[in-house]
């Protein structure tokens, strides 16, 4: 397939993935991310400390806009997306497996399993400083598809634009979303991190292949995640080789 076209469908499904990501990190609508600030007072009425009884144990999440999530750093948020909203995910990505032999043959497993990573590499990548599209788009080309989309990812504009609704179920539509967009690209699906092989004869098996599933998927995940930071490390050591050539040039 054309690197060009797969260049704009990823551009497709990062147009998606940065808005679910904002719902996700900013959207607060019973209060309770702003409650973990607060600080209980004797004044308190008794609703005060029930909400305030939730938001402590909301707090223990560490969500995104949390008092919890304050305290993290960059490292430990990037972690958080691939253990909390990663492993969320992968339970959608897994559950197919439960039918075992009978949906192998389906592409739905690899679509849920390419959106999830790629949802999750972009989350990584936006806690580690780095938020423009076409930097996203090169790397999950990276990653995922194992092309080189570098000098591509700044001219794909998205073929596809459509925006996630917000809600409790934002997270799930918008994998759904991403995956019926990497449709136009199923040839690619085989070249992400896939779980190890012994996962893959369980995951045949009706109702064990969903367990199996679940746990090859994670795994397969945190390589993802692992290979998109050794990416990014690589990314910004080239980036800062190149801004500084010209005052090398110059010293000659």
């Amino acid at each position: 397939m054309d690197d060009r076209r797969v260049a704009a469908v990823l551009s497709s499904a990062v147009a998606i993935i940065h808005p679910v990501l904002d719902i996700l990190a900013t959207r607060d609508p019973i209060g309770l991310k702003g409650r973990t600030f607060r600080q209980s007072s004797a004044d308190d009425s008794t609703l005060d400390n029930v909400i305030d009884f939730l938001a402590k144990a909301f707090d223990t999440t560490d969500f995104p806009g949390t008092a919890g999530w304050e305290e993290l750093d960059s490292d430990a948020r990037s972690q958080w997306w691939v253990n909390r909203i990663g492993a969320l995910n992968t339970v959608a990505v897994a559950f197919p497996g439960v039918f075992g032999i009978l949906v192998n043959r389906l592409p739905i497993q690899d679509l849920l399993g390419f959106a999830n990573q790629a949802m999750v590499l972009v989350a990584v990548a936006r806690e580690s400083g780095v938020t423009d599209r076409e930097t996203h788009v090169a790397l999950l080309g990276s990653v995922l598809c194992k092309r080189d989309l570098t000098s591509l990812a700044d001219s794909a504009p998205p073929e596809k634009e459509e925006s996630p609704k917000s809600g409790p179920f934002a997270l799930l539509r918008g994998m759904w979303q991403i995956a019926n967009v990497l449709r136009d690209v199923a040839g690619e699906l085989e070249k992400r991190p896939h779980p190890r092989g012994i996962y893959r004869v369980l995951g045949a098996i009706p109702l064990v292949g969903g367990v199996a599933g679940y746990l090859g998927e994670r795994g397969a995940l945190s390589r993802a995640a692992k290979q998109g930071r050794k990416w990014l490390a690589a990314h910004r050591t080239a980036s800062a080789v190149g801004e500084r050539a010209p005052a090398k040039q110059l010293r000659k």
